[in-house]
């Protein structure tokens, strides 16, 4: 009788410790279900949405017809202009990203020194990244205005011309200054990434390498980049996602014209949506971009990942 008062309460305690077990099997899956369930209404139900509508027949109104197969992709490929848009994205893309990435690597380098002034410079720098891109590229389009810039202003005042000059006589400079804007606002972002980096590099290995004869540039390639390869895979990737969908610049500065010389995919897929009421072929464009940058992405992040674990 005694025997079995004493295995009745083991028994119950370990059904307990098994229903601790089982909660703490499932305690993850609860805390991480309101961001899935949030990434499942706001991300995939409209991707979703956009390959349906690229699919479609769709009306002027936005009304969903029936489904016509790949017809709007067909039309897009079609379009004489599409070539032009597809290749002024991925220069775009590919010109912002590597000048930026290049750019703010190079300036993550001097603000990890120590020197007077260095909060005063790293809030400077940050400052192009916190406002928002409509304002960056209204001022960029009032700085190389021909009349009224303050580019020929202070060109004038300074003696350097003697007239205005007029500094978007085609529509590839107007392109050149708007990767130029680009660039400027995406440096900071891709900074702040490698200074993280920098600043978690110990410094005994520095020391240690100093100690053995080595250069500053032996030192910075091998054991800067290799330890801040990461953070740079991180900037990396979400820039190819931002610049390559970046809108805001390009719209204020241009909106694509003369005759979408300037336009992007992004721009291009605006025009079709709310200009023409071809909401099924800007699906289609929208779907395009979306394969494209995951491939590049995805190659890149591939490509990377599998150098570092080689080295």
């Amino acid at each position: 009788m005694k025997r079995s008062e004493q295995t009745a309460p083991a028994q119950g305690e370990q059904k307990k410790l098994t229903g601790k077990q089982r909660f703490r099997r499932v305690e993850p899956y609860i805390w991480i279900a309101p961001s899935v369930i949030l990434m499942a209404v706001f991300i995939l139900v409209p991707i979703f949405f956009v390959f349906r509508l690229s699919m479609s027949h769709v009306t002027k109104a936005g009304l969903i017809k029936d489904f016509a197969g790949f017809e709007n992709f067909a039309k897009v490929l079609k379009t004489p202009a599409f070539g032009m848009i597809l290749k002024n994205t991925l220069v775009w893309t590919v010109v912002v990203v590597v000048l930026s990435t290049v750019l703010g690597f190079m300036l993550a380098l001097v603000l990890n020194n120590k020197f007077h002034g260095r909060k005063i410079a790293r809030a400077i720098v940050v400052f192009p990244w916190a406002t928002t891109l409509v304002i960056q590229a209204s001022t960029w389009k009032f700085i190389i205005d021909t009349d009224f810039g303050t580019l020929n202003t202070l060109l004038l005042r300074l003696g350097i011309i003697k007239q205005a000059v007029n500094w978007t006589p085609t529509p590839e400079a107007y392109f050149g200054w708007e990767m130029a804007c680009g660039i400027f606002v995406t440096i900071p972002f891709v900074t702040f990434c490698v200074l993280s980096g920098l600043q978690s590099i110990d410094a005994s290995l520095y020391e240690a390498a100093t100690v053995d004869g080595a250069s500053y540039f032996q030192k910075l390639f091998h054991i800067t980049l290799p330890l801040v390869r990461p953070s740079l895979t991180v900037s990396t990737v979400l820039n190819i996602i931002y610049v390559f969908n970046s809108f805001p610049i390009v719209w204020v500065i241009t909106k694509g014209d003369p005759a979408n010389r300037t336009d992007t995919l992004v721009t291009y897929l605006y025009k079709l949506a709310f200009y023409r009421g071809r909401q099924g072929e800007a699906a289609a464009v929208s779907v395009l971009g979306f394969l494209i940058l995951l491939v590049c992405a995805s190659v890149y992040m591939v490509y990377t990942l599998r150098k570092g674990d080689e080295s």
